[in-house]
């Protein structure tokens, strides 16, 4: 199957979890244990990180939020990220949008 064939088969769900691949791939200073999804809140969409398999990162994580905002911002991600232990919020971060040169 050719490549276009195969990307027009593709689902948002598919593209989502590229993206989210993609995301984890260039920042390697997630730990491999951190979860990442995309939440909905309202009318908004999250980036959801959850440090509930490696909770000793989070901090380190959120020194480090530059990186994460290159990335973000990079990919064109949601502009708000929320830091979890499993159902408890532990902080949330705004991003500003990258604006176009």
């Amino acid at each position: 199957m050719s490549e276009s064939q195969s990307f027009l088969k593709s689902t948002s769900y598919d593209f989502e979890l590229e993206v989210l691949s993609r995301f984890r791939y260039l920042v390697t200073i997630l730990p491999p244990e951190c979860e990442i999804y995309r939440e909905t809140w309202n009318s908004s969409t999250v980036l959801c990180l959850n440090f509930e398999h490696c909770p000793h990162f989070l901090e380190v994580i959120k020194e480090n939020i530059d990186i994460l905002t290159s990335i973000i911002q990079r990919l064109n991600l949601p502009t708000t990220v929320i830091f979890r232990f499993g159902n408890q919020l532990k902080a949330w971060r705004q991003i500003t949008p990258k604006t176009s040169s």
